[in-house]
């Protein structure tokens, strides 16, 4: 009699800011999970920052559609904020005009490095009756009030606020941006609800016309799509207060029966030349800056080169340190006459299983090219299978080489080629080496195999 040995629940450990420890992940339904992150406000071009949180919750969520059944990925959009209307403002151009085309900006530059799109993407906008509906209920349930035609939560009515950030409430003044205002019961108060002038968005409601605050947009879209509870929410560490403390006061007020989230996953910052990076300093770097130096998988493999909690440094060092990476890659791909289709292998994504160390998983990328240098077939798939778990080495090997260049260029570099081995052939050696030379001079790197000349772009 022959047993089937079941599959064991995949040993998946996340590092839990609520719990401010790395632990095994145990979803809320195995069958279905379940993940949130905060999308762009999106009045201007994402930044190299915007970008590490993104990518992120791609490597997270490819990992756990590989472990996992089913995952609903809920990113938003934020379509109403002061910054927005601002930016409109001084553009001189309409609100929605201004969302629409930085939303497309934003979702162009993340599909130029291969980041998945979501599931589900609300847009703010289109959740405001949602919105509403919680903040009559936060009323209700006295955890709000309205005055002046604000609605704001009340911070002291939830024991447990500061949890998340670990902050004492006593201290958490001193590192919000406290709005000090004569309708505020409490300076911690947050607003939920703010009204409107005739020149700024706003919407009908109990408390007259107005706009959402900028917290209560995520707790209403994430409940809308994923429900009272949902297995974890994620984004950049700026946001772990007073953001996702405030969201999680207001759900958790507001469906005190729930769990919110039950995971709280995020990513440090990052630095640029060691800097943090501001417009001031000269070094802010919008994601199309970067892809106007360097391939896009080579921006990629550098952010995940470090672990997510650790503060990444971007230097141009490092950026073209990533392309001569991906080059050894590519390399160990094209080393085999046929790559073949394998599953990911193990080494690759217990490295990813444990709390998603892409540093170690790209260092087990670098011992498989290895054996695939050496002509090993099943190990240059395994490269292949596990660089796409990262979202790498989508490119054929040969197009990686040579680049962006046009059709016409390509005809001249491989007419060049052609010409040389006709005079091989011809036994002129001289005007052999002089193509190559020439080829050379150009930036072109010719390798001769037995199969043929090979070309790339040094």
């Amino acid at each position: 009699m022959s047993h089937v040995t079941p599959n064991p629940a995949p040993a998946l450990l996340l590092h839990d800011s609520q719990r401010r420890a790395t632990v095994p992940f145990q979803p809320l339904d195995p069958a279905h999970i379940k993940v949130y992150y905060c999308g762009p406000t999106v009045y201007d071009l994402a930044h190299i920052g915007n970008l590490r949180a993104m990518l992120t919750a791609d490597v997270l969520v490819r990992l756990l559609r590989t472990l996992y059944p089913r995952v609903t990925f809920v990113r938003n959009i934020t379509d109403v904020d002061d910054k927005i209307t601002a930016r409109a403002r001084a553009n001189g151009e309409d609100i929605g005009a201004l969302t629409q085309r930085t939303t497309a900006e934003f979702h162009q530059d993340l599909a130029s490095l291969g980041v998945l799109p979501p599931d589900i993407e609300p847009r703010a906008t289109h959740n405001i009756g949602e919105m509403q509906a919680m903040i009559a209920r936060l009323i209700e349930n006295g955890h709000a009030y309205a005055a002046q035609g604000h609605v704001l939560f009340s911070v002291g009515s939830f024991p447990s606020y500061g949890a998340l950030s670990g902050r004492n409430p006593d201290e958490l003044e001193a590192g919000a941006r406290v709005e000090v205002a004569p309708y505020k019961k409490a300076p911690g108060d947050f607003v939920l609800w703010k009204p409107s002038d005739a020149d700024q968005p706003g919407w009908d409601s109990p408390w007259g016309r107005g706009r959402p605050g900028w917290h209560i947009e995520c707790s209403a879209m994430s409940h809308r799509y994923l429900g009272d509870s949902f297995d974890i929410h994620g984004g950049g560490s700026d946001l772990l207060f007073p953001h996702h403390e405030n969201e999680r006061a207001q759900s958790l007020c507001c469906f005190p029966h729930s769990q919110f989230a039950n995971y709280w996953v995020h990513n440090a910052m990052l630095l640029v030349e060691g800097e943090k990076m501001s417009k001031s300093l000269g070094n802010f770097l919008t994601i199309r800056d970067v892809l106007a130096q360097a391939p896009a998988e080579a921006l990629r493999l550098l952010l995940l080169g470090a672990h997510y909690r650790s503060t990444l440094n971007y230097t141009q060092a490092g950026l073209q340190e990533a392309r001569k990476t991906l080059d050894r890659f590519y390399r160990a791909l094209s080393s085999v006459s046929e790559v073949p289709a394998v599953p990911v292998p193990q080494t690759v994504l217990a490295a990813l299983e444990d709390d998603l160390n892409t540093p170690k998983a790209i260092a087990e990328l670098h011992v498989l090219a290895n054996q695939a240098m050496g002509g090993d077939r099943d190990a240059a798939g395994a490269l292949k299978a596990g660089g796409a778990l990262l979202g790498l080495l989508q490119d054929d090997p040969a197009q990686w080489f040579r680049g962006d260049a046009s059709a016409e260029e390509d005809a001249a570099i491989e007419s060049l080629i052609a010409e040389r081995l006709a005079a091989k052939k011809a036994r002129d050696f001289a005007k052999a080496d002089a193509l190559r030379d020439q080829l050379q001079a150009q930036g072109i790197v010719l390798e001769d195999t037995k199969d043929g000349t090979n070309w790339r772009r040094a």
